[in-house]
């Protein structure tokens, strides 16, 4: 089974399967072909430990639950950028950046940890024709919400946000695109709407619909966002931290809007933190900020985490659940991590 960052390595030479993990993306072939939807077999190895050698549990505000490393043999399963749940902790939906829909179901053990992946499969992005859509510009899907059996996902190169109607293995083109409100010109390339989520219906937006670029900045060095749907609308930006990157977000019961952040370079390796933004920062003209929640670097288990979702669990928890995107790599991880957010 693939393991890029077998437990106890030492950082440096972690770090150095980073480097050469990033000069072999260029030399990778594209993903296969795939006109149809594609059954897939997930191989799973368990994650027990979220820092590696220790049996903590608690990391600020947040409690591991367990976590999954995903394998298989289908060159065309891995790129996973974002996913959404459409039964809580259960089924889910998910985009890669290759051009990739993905489905499957989540399974938990006797003690609530993430034990399983089935009913997984594949179906590639198809043009007004029906045809599979093989130029990856066309189709570098980052960003994903879910709303009444709507599918709206955020797309950098070519920039927009789509909608397209959720019909397992016959997914069709996207029905409609939404103006987001960001001057076109200011979307960097490869930095576009990584970010793709509702608000609360009862909460002070309304169930705006709100998107955050990942690396799209102003003149003041803040990150390019908008609320496109809902009361509210209009273009705000989000507060810089450092050289991380936005990846993810999802809003909060509370209108705090939980971002996922990753950053990479060679003398630190890879990154990840969350952050919150606290809900009344997110507002036409305004620059939202909020505190750091957590952050965690190589002596965790961790890869390049570009996925979140937030759900309820039966009991009540608040769960935050992050994936991570390979990038087709033998050097790099498909995760899936789990954690109950405490004090929300």
């Amino acid at each position: 089974m693939v393991n890029g960052v077998k437990r106890g390595r030492a950082g440096g030479r972690r770090i150095s399967h980073w480097v050469a993990s990033l000069a072999l993306l260029a030399l990778l072939a594209p993903a296969g072909v795939q006109a149809a939807d594609e059954a897939i077999s997930v191989n799973v190895r368990p994650i027990s430990q979220f820092r590696i050698g220790s049996d903590e549990t608690r990391f600020g505000p947040l409690e591991f639950v367990g976590g999954l490393e995903m394998t298989s043999s289908s060159r065309d399963f891995g790129a996973l950028s974002s996913f959404r749940f459409l039964t809580p902790g259960a089924d889910f939906i998910g985009v890669a950046d290759t051009g990739f829909w993905f489905f499957g179901t989540l399974g938990h053990d006797a003690d609530g940890r993430p034990a399983t992946i089935s009913d997984f499969s594949m179906e590639q992005m198809v043009d007004a024709a029906g045809n599979p859509i093989d130029e990856k510009w066309e189709v570098d899907g980052e960003g994903l919400d879910v709303k009444d059996g709507i599918a709206t996902v955020g797309f950098e190169r070519r920039h927009r946000v789509a909608q397209f109607r959720i019909e397992r293995g016959a997914m069709k083109p996207a029905f409609k695109e939404l103006d987001f409100l960001v001057p076109r010109h200011e979307l960097r390339q490869n930095k576009g709407f990584e970010t793709v989520t509702r608000a609360h219906p009862y909460g002070q937006h309304e169930n705006g619909l709100v998107v955050v670029s990942e690396r799209s900045i102003d003149t003041q060095g803040n990150v390019f966002a908008a609320i496109i749907e809902g009361p509210n609308k209009g273009v705000f930006t989000v507060k810089r931290d450092g050289n991380f990157d936005i990846t993810d977000g999802a809003f909060l019961e509370n209108g705090d809007l939980l971002i996922l952040e990753r950053s990479f370079s060679v003398a630190e390796g890879v990154r990840m933190r969350l952050r919150r933004l606290y809900g009344e920062t997110i507002a036409k003209g305004q620059v939202a900020d909020g505190p750091v929640l957590f952050a965690a670097d190589m002596a965790y288990q961790i890869d390049n985490m570009e996925g979140m979702d937030v759900w309820k669990r039966a009991d009540g928890k608040t769960i935050v659940s992050l994936v991570s995107d390979d990038n087709h790599s033998i050097l790099q991880r498909n995760l899936y991590l789990e954690f109950i957010l405490n004090d929300e």
